[in-house]
């Protein structure tokens, strides 16, 4: 089991989100309870479009920064690359 993941949030404006957790569900639904990142309360609802799983923190922590530093259309083809290897599938949360 994943002790750490990074994933991209679409925001109710459809802009993109990204953030690292060790609990994915709980975060979305953190997310979506108004309580996450100050970013996205102004946002909701949000939807998990992509997800990578890691074995510490740490990485998940630097893949954060390297998918930050893409531009959005980067973003999109790695949500599209994601949604075509099943990353979605593996948790269903909304």
């Amino acid at each position: 089991m994943a002790a750490a993941y990074t994933y991209i949030l679409v925001c109710g404006d459809g802009s993109l989100y990204t953030g690292w957790t060790n609990d994915l569900e709980k975060r979305v639904k953190t997310h979506n309870a108004g309580q996450g990142a100050k970013y996205t309360r102004s946002r909701l609802p949000v939807r998990l479009v992509y997800f990578e799983a890691f074995a510490d923190k740490r990485e998940a922590q630097r893949r954060e920064w390297q998918i930050k530093q893409l531009t959005r259309a980067q973003k999109l083809a790695l949500i599209d690359k994601g949604s075509k290897n099943n990353y979605n599938e593996l948790v269903t949360i909304e």
